[in-house]
């Protein structure tokens, strides 16, 4: 028989606090696995309309699927998170963007009828698991010129980035990040991002390894309010010497979760659970590897191209920032201004932290938080790049669009 296509919808989502990578991070002693598991949890609570045995589906992303962020997560976290044992789940490696992957996976099979309901988010715990860790990259990349070298190096693909739009200088990527941090820090002040954050119980060690306390870890541990740009001008570039690249200008290593409700609108609206944006129309593209910062522009345009829709249609923007360059890279080619108003006003990645396959939600909660408070607003969009040379982007429509606004 025929198929038709269903609505589909953001219902919630949530995340964990992102912690800084390492043995000095609020994550040190905490598993990967735990952190999915306490936000799936935290997302089952905050919806109690929804009968876990609706739930057709958990995909879970990591970009490091060994250890902890391994066992088929979406399955073992489902267990571990008490839903029941007739809910399959699965695993999703797509670097950067897993989350967003695993959000538009479920969205499909939604959208075809094979869900009604699913759970889609990621964990990145970069301390226990280094962004490339047990990987073996084919030495056909480079003995045949598949790449250049500094592919399978992002920093060194955002300073690659530097050299194709000489324009977007290192001052205004500064700039940039000094605005990120003031926006966090303002977000924070507001409230604007406490209401989808999941506290976490965290094991307090000392040098020795010996537990000195249990502490409770309820705001993003890499923000820093009060950075300047003569703060930034001086700081390394670890990618390049005098390059452009800093830890100022780019997100850290970091450890976090999250996690969403992604349903079909009719079931939503039946089981009485909140719509917090309707998916329009989502894109991923490829780039060159050694450029892959500039992928949210080819994948914009193809999102854009298949809603029917225009960059000027758009009134919201979650861009990751993975790093400066990569945002501004985006922004000039749709000639919006680098401090335009409709971008991450709640602050991005360089503030609150890019633990890799976790991303995705984190954009989407507060582009939906962002929806709340502007009915004016009728689309928005959130966009990534991604490693080894891709980009994403996912369209959504505002629910409580009024009709008064003009995008």
């Amino acid at each position: 028989m025929p198929r038709t296509a269903r609505d589909v919808v953001f219902v919630d989502g949530v995340r964990t606090p992102f912690g800084k990578a390492g043995p000095k991070g609020i994550y040190a002693e905490t598993r990967a696995d735990d952190l999915v598991i306490k936000a799936i949890r935290e997302l089952m609570r905050r919806n109690p309309n929804l009968d876990p045995a609706l739930v057709d589906e958990v995909a879970i992303a990591a970009t490091t699927q060994i250890g902890d962020q391994g066992l088929t997560l979406g399955r073992s976290a489902a267990l571990l998170a008490g839903l029941p044992k007739s809910v399959p789940g699965y695993s999703i490696d797509r670097m950067c963007a897993g989350a967003m992957t695993a959000v538009t996976s479920v969205a499909g099979g939604i959208a075809f009828g094979a869900y009604d309901i699913a759970l889609a988010g990621g964990v990145e715990h970069m301390g226990r698991h280094p962004m490339g860790e047990g990987v073996d990259p084919n030495p056909r990349f480079l003995s045949e010129k598949l790449v250049d070298e500094s592919a399978l190096f992002m920093g060194m693909t955002a300073e690659n980035l530097h050299d194709r739009f000489p324009h977007l200088t290192k001052e205004r990527c500064d700039a940039y990040a000094v605005r990120s941090q003031e926006k966090a820090a303002k977000a924070y002040a507001d409230n604007n991002i406490q209401p989808d954050l999941v506290p976490v119980a965290i094991r307090r060690t000392d040098p020795a390894g010996g537990e000195t306390g249990w502490g409770l870890a309820t705001a993003d541990e890499p923000m820093r309010p009060g950075t300047t740009l003569e703060s930034l001008t001086g700081l390394k570039t670890p990618f390049r010497p005098h390059g452009r690249i800093t830890a100022g200008n780019a997100a850290g290593l970091n450890d976090g979760a999250t996690a969403s409700l992604i349903a079909a609108e009719d079931v939503a609206r039946e089981l009485g659970l909140p719509v917090k944006m309707r998916m329009v129309s989502y894109a991923f593209v490829g780039v060159e590897p050694e450029v892959m910062g500039i992928g949210p522009v080819p994948a914009t345009e193809k999102a854009l191209a298949k809603a029917g829709l225009t960059i000027d249609d758009i009134g919201a923007f979650e861009i990751n920032e993975a790093f400066a360059i990569q945002v501004l890279s985006m922004l000039d080619h749709f000639g919006i201004a680098d401090d335009d108003e409709r971008v991450n006003p709640f602050g991005g990645a360089i503030a609150f932290g890019h633990p890799l396959a976790s991303s995705g939600v984190r954009l989407m909660t507060q582009l939906a938080r962002r929806f709340e408070q502007r009915p004016d607003v009728r689309y928005g969009l959130t966009s990534m790049c991604i490693g080894m040379g891709m980009g994403a982007t996912v369209i959504w429509e505002n629910p409580h669009f009024d009709g008064n606004g003009s995008k």
